[in-house]
């Protein structure tokens, strides 16, 4: 039987302490098949810019919640500029493919830059901003996300730090196709995964990052064989970003946004 050819792939992703070195994995992997690395830009305007998205959080979750800001997002960005290290950038030009700066996702040049590259499928690891369907249709089997959960638990942008506290066997990974609503498309794979007693949400995080990396390898395989069957996944209630309460309460289980063990990764060390 003649092997399906591979997909023509468009990854987007935020870089961060949480998902850089999965997501570095999986360009190295698929580095033949992209045709698109689309890299959020974290502070752009219409998210608020850095001191409107400081403050928002700051209000909202507390003083408590700016260490995880810090140590996923500033230190790991610092700490590559003081190293001439560019990540992705370096990647994208080592294998010659297109990197675009992403401030909105279903804007103009992002679509210019989909057309131009023409991907099968949109691959979301770990991307901040929300597709719209006339963003998905430029791909013609749509896009698929890597979520750090059991879906439908723990729709949202942390669902680790909501996943720790429900204590052993409710972590794990979903792959699903991205749908109009946040985290409820059909889900296309899914596992749990145990974790070492007493990680952060952070380091809960990288490690179902790096493990999700064998099951979207089989997800493509399946899409490009036109294999892949979906199951829907009811959507529970958004888990957002915690409150100040929440991470209180959290406290009182010992489930810590970040421990020093996320430091000293954010720092390389």
């Amino acid at each position: 039987m003649t092997e399906a050819p591979p997909l023509r792939i468009a990854l987007f992703t935020l870089e961060s302490l949480a998902s850089s070195a999965a997501v570095r994995a999986f360009a190295e992997a698929y580095a033949a098949e992209l045709v698109l690395i689309g890299r959020s830009k974290p502070y752009r305007a219409a998210a608020g810019g850095s001191f409107g998205q400081f403050w928002r959080h700051l209000r909202h979750s507390g003083p408590r919640f700016l260490p995880y800001l810090f140590v996923n997002f500033a230190l790991p960005s610092l700490v590559a500029r003081l190293r001439g290290q560019h990540g992705l950038a370096n990647l994208a030009r080592a294998h010659g493919t297109a990197l675009l700066e992403v401030a909105d996702v279903n804007g103009a040049a992002c679509h210019a830059a989909l057309q131009a590259a023409r991907p099968d499928v949109v691959v979301s690891f770990h991307f901040d901003q929300i597709f719209t369907l006339e963003t998905l249709a430029l791909a013609p089997l749509g896009g698929v996300n890597i979520h750090p959960s059991l879906l439908p638990r723990h729709r949202g942008p942390i669902p680790t730090f909501w996943a720790l506290q429900e204590g052993p066997g409710a972590t794990g990974i979903s792959i699903h196709r991205i749908a109009a609503r946040i985290d409820t498309g059909d889900v296309l794979a899914q596992r749990a995964h145990a974790l070492p007693p007493g990680v952060s949400a952070s380091t809960a995080a990288r490690l179902l990052h790096e493990a999700a990396l064998p099951m979207i390898g089989d997800v493509l395989r399946a899409l490009a064989e036109g294999k892949v069957e979906g199951k829907p996944a009811p959507p529970l209630p958004y888990c957002g970003f915690p409150s100040a309460a929440d991470i209180r309460a959290a406290r009182r289980q010992d489930v810590r946004l970040v421990r020093w063990a996320d430091w000293r990764a954010a720092l390389g060390l």
